[in-house]
């Protein structure tokens, strides 16, 4: 992946690749923020991520829990979904700020539902849905 990327994804599948492909990326403390739609493929692409990482077990979306951690070898992941959220006062109740500042690559769907809460993102991810497929956009500030 280059600096600035959009591909088309046809299926689950590609939206899977699409995130194993950015394991590959060299990511280490990174705060990626995720946008589209419902259904847009966000927890996918994740999910994708965490299995080219290692992760075998359940990935699911933490879309009631807030957050999912995940630990790979010496890595730290933090997956975070903000649907649910409509004041950004509620993400105290998890250690928002504490979280952010930990040597961890997190994941963030729905950021705009953190209002000013998080730190600028090194990676901006795009999904929009395209017939059967997905468009995705990647944006790298690192």
């Amino acid at each position: 992946m280059s600096a600035g990327a959009d591909a088309y994804l046809a299926d689950e599948a590609a939206t899977l690749a699409f995130g194993a492909r950015l394991a590959e990326f060299g990511l280490a403390t990174e705060l990626i923020c995720l946008r589209g739609e419902l259904g847009a493929g966000k927890t996918t692409l994740v999910r994708g991520y965490l299995r080219a990482l290692g992760v075998r077990g359940a990935v699911k979306s933490p879309t009631y829990t807030l957050l999912e951690s995940y630990e790979i070898g010496a890595r730290q992941v933090y997956h975070f979904d903000f649907y649910r959220i409509d004041d950004p006062r509620e993400l105290d109740y998890i250690g928002l700020d504490d979280l952010m500042d930990e040597p961890a690559v997190k994941l963030v769907e729905w950021p705009d539902h953190a209002g000013d809460r998080l730190p600028a993102a090194q990676v901006e991810i795009r999904l929009d849905v395209q017939g059967r497929g997905r468009h995705v956009e990647l944006v790298d500030r690192r």
